[in-house]
């Protein structure tokens, strides 16, 4: 049976990533070559006990297993908000197991005020 609660929930990365930006929200985490998380145009390197993880979108191609990503939007303990974008697969966006780690380590608290 098809969950229909969804049905008129955005469906594709752009979709969110606009709704994202509307509400001020257009800077990302990212992992650098030497495996540490940094905000966008910060220096400050962050461990996953300093970030939060308030929302999880996925995004799977209808015919290419290479259209799937995912999107994280997070908070930093200053109240930062960003986002990690990452295809997932084979294809990651990091290499190595140091990104996967680092991801299963920050909590996550799942905020309602995401749902769109």
């Amino acid at each position: 049976m098809e969950n229909t609660d969804n049905l008129d929930r955005m469906t594709t990365l752009s979709q969110v990533m606009s709704k994202l930006a509307e509400r001020g929200i257009h800077r990302e985490f990212r992992m650098n070559e030497h495996c540490e998380m940094k905000f966008e145009n910060s220096e400050k390197n962050y461990h996953p006990d300093e970030l939060t993880i308030l929302k999880t979108y996925r995004f799977e191609g209808d015919s290419n297993p290479d259209d799937n990503a995912v999107l994280y939007v997070l908070k930093d303990t200053s109240g930062n908000i960003g986002m990690i974008i990452d295809s997932y697969g084979a294809d990651s966006n990091y290499p190595g197991e140091e990104f996967d780690k680092f991801l299963r380590d920050i909590p996550v608290q799942e905020s309602e005020e995401f749902n769109f």
